[in-house]
């Protein structure tokens, strides 16, 4: 086709394609019912507290059928003071517990990397409907996150990984485009995460440093039958995002944040292989063992490579962004170019050419921006409607983590990566 007719076909197309009711972002149908759900929290701590703020919301302001019924945290102080503030009716000192409880219809887990996936996977068991936090899995935990991801599958509880950003109608939008043909046959993908903060010293505080082991401290719980038995340390306990043991750095704390919807928008399955490098460049505390820096390439089948950089030691963005920290993403096809305007309000087509001649551009309005309140009431809505197709769910997590993984890998093995797309597995 001449690329003058491509490129008026094409606008036509998109054009089209924004007019279109189901252009914008999905949502999910009303409930059918109206019978109350028991949300129960495993997990007390800093990143939980938004999760009791959002749930207290859809109960109080969207009028939403939930109620906060149980939560558990292995320190009882936090799980205390928990109960108190969200007037909680039953506080358990185990997820075991919590599991067993009747009046718990769907768990938040906001714990430690290292428990997500057993945890995920114990109450995916109990057949309850689960938001789990990101990370899916810690890194090492590949094996665990692929078993994750076949027993949700067979499952009839819907199931959320927390990357709030598939809320975001830019990326629906995006993703609407790439499948109309829009860009062509995609060939590369890049993406970027920039915050200035270590996140383990600092941005965890120590609640007690006299704690100690004991009925109000399980320190062997959490270490979790698959981590090193190591003597306890309130820096360890309180500051575990500081640890390999236990997190990732920014590799899996914060890179499925921009990384997720990517994956989404041009159906990523798994990467055939992946290299990093990265390290300790800005903060390199005594305890701390996890990289503040990392970036990857990963490539794909059918010719697509994917970038990511990212680092926890410069917050500076040269593009826009949707969601602290994220560098939005540019994803290249044969015939064009998809990207968000500076105006940080627009998607922007950007068709190709082999001229110097002003290329043909087509703009895109994004209404709205991620919400992790939709996220959570995504959830409910399917859970009370019997559904589970979320919009995060627990294939899309599965992909990612997996990249993410081999990226991690690469990084501690200085080497490339390879996945064995038939047996699922990674090739160290």
């Amino acid at each position: 086709m001449p690329r003058r007719q491509f490129i008026g076909q094409t606008a036509a197309t998109l054009a089209a394609l924004a007019a279109a009711p189901g252009f914008a972002r999905a949502q999910t149908p009303a409930p059918s019912n109206t019978r109350r759900l028991g949300v129960g929290f495993i997990g007390c701590g800093g990143r939980s507290e938004s999760h009791f703020q959002m749930v207290s919301k859809l109960r109080d302001d969207l009028k939403m059928p939930v109620d906060i019924v149980a939560c558990c945290d292995l320190y009882r102080p936090r799980r205390e003071e928990k109960k108190r503030k969200y007037q909680v009716k039953t506080a358990h000192d185990t997820h075991q517990k919590l599991l067993e409880d009747p009046a718990v219809d769907v768990v938040c887990i906001a714990t430690p990397d290292h428990h997500h996936a057993s945890q995920a996977l114990a109450a995916v068991k109990a057949g309850k409907h689960v938001y789990c936090e990101k990370p899916i899995s810690h890194w090492s935990q590949f094996e665990a996150t692929r078993t994750l991801a076949d027993a949700v599958a067979t499952a009839k509880t819907a199931f959320v990984c927390g990357t709030q950003a598939m809320t975001d109608p830019a990326w629906k939008k995006m993703k609407e485009l790439i499948r109309a043909g829009a860009i062509g046959q995609p060939i590369q993908a890049e993406v970027g995460f920039f915050r200035t903060g270590d996140w383990g010293e600092r941005g965890m505080p120590i609640d007690d440093p006299n704690a100690k082991p004991g009925p109000d401290l399980d320190w062997e719980a959490f270490l979790a039958p698959d981590r090193p038995k190591v003597p306890f340390s309130v820096d360890r306990w309180f500051r575990w995002r500081l640890f390999a043991d236990y997190a990732g750095g920014p590799v899996t704390d914060l890179y499925p944040h921009c990384l997720a919807q990517v994956v989404d928008m041009l159906d990523l399955k798994f990467p055939e292989k992946v290299a990093a490098i990265g390290g300790i460049y800005r903060y390199p505390y005594e305890l701390r063992d996890v990289p503040d820096t990392l970036q990857l390439i990963a490539e794909y089948p059918k010719g697509l490579a994917l970038s990511l950089n990212g680092t926890q030691g410069n917050d500076w963005q040269t593009t826009p962004q949707r969601g602290a920290g994220q560098r939005c993403p540019v994803i290249r096809g044969w015939d064009g170019t998809l990207f968000v305007d500076p105006n940080n309000r627009e998607i922007v087509f950007r068709a190709t050419g082999g001229s110097s001649k002003p290329k043909a551009l087509e703009r895109f309005p994004i209404e709205g921006s991620e919400d992790n309140l939709m996220l959570w009431k995504n959830l409910i809505d399917c859970a009370l409607a019997g559904r589970t197709d979320t919009w995060s769910p627990m294939n899309l997590a599965f992909r990612t983590q997996t990249l993410l993984q081999m990226a991690m890998a690469s990084h501690l093995h200085g080497k490339t990566i390879r996945f064995d797309l038939v047996k699922r597995e990674m090739i160290i």
